[in-house]
């Protein structure tokens, strides 16, 4: 039985009996993912419920104070030269506070020195060696020259780019180089990660060139047909934490159904489309779109579409764990040791703790205005298989961030105020054949009537990725024949 009438799916009360009813549709999560598919499904005239197990919105955009300064506590940035996040940010009133950061200049941490992050690579796959040198050893950078005259080793279906980078311009360029840049987005193993999800412009360009400088040159010959001044990535002032409330807040103004602290338990269909039980009530719902981690997509659709349930529990995920601190700006001025730019990464390889430090202070003009008497960074710990190390305690974790800062820069300064954010199965993990698994996700959910799922596990963890597919799932879902028939578009779709 359905509970609350409220609830269930109803013809448009201005109306007349013969008119077209607004179809009504459940999104499960509320992340960055889920809130732009509700954004998504009013907009094309849909009546929307949104469900969040949890007591916060955004998933893992999340805004924070230290000392009084705004930060961010989990993604800090997104690719603005991917239109879908910055459209959405300016559609929901954050268009002026979109802002590049201050700087992009970034250093590598690696035997014990700071050395200057080379240009001219693909995800830190380099089109020449002419850069390395000092960050690699002489017979690393001599690999690298002798590449061309390798056999030709195809990608075929999908190829993990560690594995592929080692044999052809040897393990240093992936330990190094690859495994720090990857290591920042997806907090996962290069050697494990698949090259078509995570590079896919490399991937392709393997396809037509046997030697891999070649492909990382073609791939930079393309981007340069079509040269930008634009910024590569945007915050927004505050803190991209500030963009799910936002769009909340929208979806909300137009008479989107917002209710956290509301897990969904059971996802059943019925004649009339689908029952969404929650510990409350049974929703009733035209259409679902899942923006949950595919661990609890996995269990809501583990009788309804078992192919999909079993690939959706496939898919692992990693753990990581933000310090940011707060350090008297006046402590600092006399430490020679600081890198300038926004920051530097960790190569595993070296045994350290953390695998990044990034100066929020350098980087975002907000957090440098806000606080002119403090310098902010924060670090970051934690990679796939590595979950042991988050249990330890806060201070355990600001301590260790300390060691390797120290070691790294000559800090010597205590922090004023700290902050650990936790993130326990936060990132989902591209291992090769990633792309393959989530074709056979999508197939088999395509067989259910008005239902997709969107996020991170599928095609990209990055922001605007994540905003696509929501989207995409949005628009799958409101083509539904028996709902496009029904559906009130907004007079200006």
């Amino acid at each position: 039985m359905v509970s609350s009438p409220d609830h269930a799916p109803m013809p448009d009360a201005t109306a007349g009996p013969d008119a077209p009813r607004t179809p009504h549709v459940v999104v499960v999560g509320g992340g960055i993912a889920g809130l732009a598919a509700a954004d998504r499904l009013l907009s094309a005239g849909a009546r929307v419920t949104l469900l969040e197990a949890t007591d916060l919105l955004g998933g893992k955009l999340r805004a924070g104070e230290i000392e009084g300064a705004p930060v961010d506590l989990g993604a800090e940035s997104m690719l603005a030269r991917r239109p879908e996040a910055v459209a959405l940010a300016r559609s929901v009133g954050l268009g002026e506070r979109l802002q590049p950061p201050a700087t992009t200049s970034a250093s590598v941490w690696s035997r014990g020195g700071l050395h200057a992050m080379p240009k001219g690579h693909v995800m830190g796959v380099p089109a020449d060696a002419s850069a390395l040198a000092g960050l690699l050893s002489a017979e690393g950078v001599a690999r690298i020259d002798g590449e061309r005259d390798l056999r030709p080793v195809s990608v075929g279906d999908d190829v993990s780019i560690g594995e592929y980078v080692a044999e052809r311009l040897g393990h240093e360029v992936v330990d190094r180089l690859v495994e720090p840049l990857l290591g920042g987005v997806y907090a996962g193993d290069a050697y494990r990660i698949s090259m078509r999800a995570a590079v896919p412009q490399l991937f392709e360009a393997l396809r037509t060139h046997d030697s891999l400088l070649d492909a990382v040159r073609a791939v930079q010959a393309k981007a340069a047909e079509n040269p930008r001044t634009d910024a590569v990535f945007a915050g927004i002032d505050g803190g991209v934490g500030r963009l799910p409330g936002a769009v909340a807040d929208a979806v909300r103004a137009r008479g989107g159904d917002i209710r956290t602290q509301t897990p969904v338990l059971a996802l059943t269909r019925t004649a009339a489309g689908w029952a969404v039980r929650t510990e409350r009530e049974i929703v009733a719902a035209d259409g679902v779109v899942l923006a949950n981690p595919a661990w609890s997509a996995a269990a809501l659709l583990a009788h309804e579409s078992p192919a999909a349930s079993t690939g959706l529990a496939e898919i692992e995920y990693a753990s990581m764990a933000l310090v940011t601190m707060a350090f008297r700006r006046a402590a600092l001025t006399d430490l020679p040791g600081l890198p300038d730019g926004s920051g530097f990464l960790v190569p595993p390889v070296d045994g350290r703790t953390i695998k990044a430090a990034t100066f929020s202070t350098r980087k975002w003009g907000w957090v440098d205005r806000s606080a002119p008497d403090l310098f902010v960074l924060r670090t970051s710990i934690g990679r796939y298989g590595e979950e042991e190390r988050l249990q330890h305690e806060d201070a355990e974790l600001v301590g260790a961030s300390l060691r390797d800062l120290g070691a790294a820069t000559g800090l010597a300064a205590r922090p004023v105020a700290t902050e650990v954010t936790r993130w326990i199965g936060g990132l989902p993990q591209y291992p090769v054949g990633h792309p393959a698994r989530v074709a056979r996700i999508r197939e088999a959910v395509a067989e259910l009537p008005a239902l997709r799922v969107c996020g991170a596990p599928y095609d990209g963890v990055g922001i605007p990725a994540c905003i696509a597919s929501a989207r995409r799932a949005a628009d799958e879902i409101m083509a539904t024949p028996t709902l496009a028939r029904g559906t009130h578009r907004d007079a200006g779709e």
